[in-house]
């Protein structure tokens, strides 16, 4: 493999890492906000209980997030110079943004997050809650900015091969920024709904039938239930939104290769990029333009439509964009079919926790992490979808890539491959530890909170 490739299979691997943990810290920072506004308001120990469980999980989550996202920005100067001497006058600031108005303030009030709950006033430590969480969402919110501005890049001109900035206000609410920024946030929620539900199914089976674990297994499989048809929506608007500005990465997605209408929602095929055809197509009918132009009659764009007179091709890899698409969206039917399940077993039973079935307990423990399979095939379908260009009709991959022998690339990618094993491995078990050590009652409990609470509260925290 030659050094564009393997830096791209390295950024790639360094960002399937880092967005792991942000995915997770994005929404449970306003789920222990939930967690501690219940406490504040019922004096009910089962929601510190949880509280005090899931700000270890979010702990761990944000340092891995924040060393590992040091690691990857590091790149854009190993591996790909071209895209800051190119575009760094919009990408800088941006980047920037989100370390002056998201970064500092999560770590200004993290440490009285984490270790302020019998130090400080009830009222601060609910406000740092809300404040670190507001901080993981403006976190995302700058990210989003600069990656949707890489896919609909306006409110610039380019002067001698280098992008300057004309129109601030353009480039931040750029035309794919509301969609790309609503679609991430949901799998966020989607992701550490499964992620509590899965957790609180695991400490049902090994015994903990504490009011913590009732109270955080019905948060979790309610969030899903309600975020889910949220998430379909607006991967609906997200879809039409890309189909008018990046339609090649769309019928990567259906696997169309002819411009027409009336095409079939491919239920699965094995795209042939050589042949230009689909094999083993199993579809059904009309579905795919039904959905992206709401007519079966509605002409949806081909592949080929893509190619120049010269034979380059201008559309992304076919088959990587195609399954990660279809991953994604199965992953989300089941994530559908399993919290509107266990939502309506909890309700029709009344009996809570206790009303799910057994089987359904077993299946939510490996479903924790189903919002990582969806979220890593959906960020696939989106990046990969992007080529060959790195900034949408402004600057190719190949064009930005550092000119570093091959070998040298692909040391390192064995490195960071090996370590991100390592490390994921541990951050999994940790979790499942953590678990376990709740359920044997090993979690330390808080003192008493100082001045600012009621003294119900302080007789609930003791």
């Amino acid at each position: 493999m030659d050094t564009l490739i393997l830096s791209r299979i390295q950024f790639g691997a360094n960002i399937s890492f880092h967005i792991l943990f942000p995915t997770i810290t994005i929404a449970l920072g306003w789920v222990l906000l939930f967690f501690k506004l219940r406490f504040n308001a019922t004096g009910d120990t089962k929601w510190m209980d949880a509280y005090r469980f899931w700000v270890k999980v979010f702990a761990l989550s944000f340092a891995m997030g924040v060393v590992s996202g040091i690691t990857m920005s590091f790149q854009f100067g190993t591996n790909w110079p071209g895209f800051m001497e190119t575009v760094g006058n919009i990408a800088g600031p941006l980047l920037a943004y989100e370390v002056l108005t998201a970064f500092f303030l999560e770590a200004v009030f993290l440490g009285i997050m984490l270790f302020g709950f019998s130090r400080v006033p009830g009222w601060l430590h609910t406000l740092s809650t809300f404040l670190v969480a507001f901080g993981t969402t403006m976190s995302a919110f700058w990210i989003l900015v600069l990656n949707s501005w890489m896919h609909t890049p306006v409110g610039f001109e380019m002067r001698d091969g280098v992008a300057f900035a004309t129109d601030w206000w353009a480039i931040i609410f750029n035309p794919s920024m509301p969609y790309r920024l609503a679609h991430m946030l949901l799998a966020s929620g989607l992701t550490v709904a499964f992620l509590v539900a899965g957790l609180s199914a695991f400490r049902w089976l090994v015994g903990d039938r504490s009011g913590g674990v009732r109270a955080t297994m019905k948060t979790g499989l309610y969030l899903g239930a309600l975020l889910i048809p949220l998430q379909i929506f607006m991967g609906d608007m997200h879809g039409l939104n890309t189909l008018e500005h990046q339609p090649q990465k769309v019928a990567a997605m259906e696997g169309n290769w002819e411009t027409r209408s009336n095409v079939p929602l491919l239920l699965f095929a094995i795209p042939d990029e050589e042949a230009r055809e689909n094999r083993h197509e199993i579809g059904i009918p009309n579905l795919a333009s039904i959905i992206l132009k709401h007519k079966a009659e509605g002409v949806v764009p081909g592949l080929n439509e893509f190619v120049t007179e010269e034979g380059e091709v201008m559309h992304p890899p076919v088959a990587p964009v195609f399954w990660s698409f279809r991953i994604m969206v199965g992953t989300g039917m089941a994530m559908l079919l399993l919290s509107w399940f266990g939502a309506v077993m909890m309700l029709r039973r009344k009996r809570g926790v206790e009303g799910l079935p057994k089987p359904l307990l077993w299946v939510l423990v490996p479903m924790s992490f189903s919002g990582w399979v969806a979220t890593l095939a959906g960020w696939y379908t989106t990046e990969i979808g992007r080529q060959p260009w790195l900034v949408q009709g402004v600057l190719t991959t190949e064009m930005a890539v550092a000119d570093v022998p091959a070998p040298f690339v692909g040391t390192t990618l064995t490195a960071y491959l090996l370590i991100y094993v390592l490390l994921l491995t541990a951050y999994i078990s940790v979790l499942f530890y953590l678990a376990r050590k709740a359920v044997d009652g090993d979690l330390p409990k808080p003192r008493a909170p100082l001045s600012g609470q009621s003294i119900t509260h302080q007789v609930a925290a003791e």
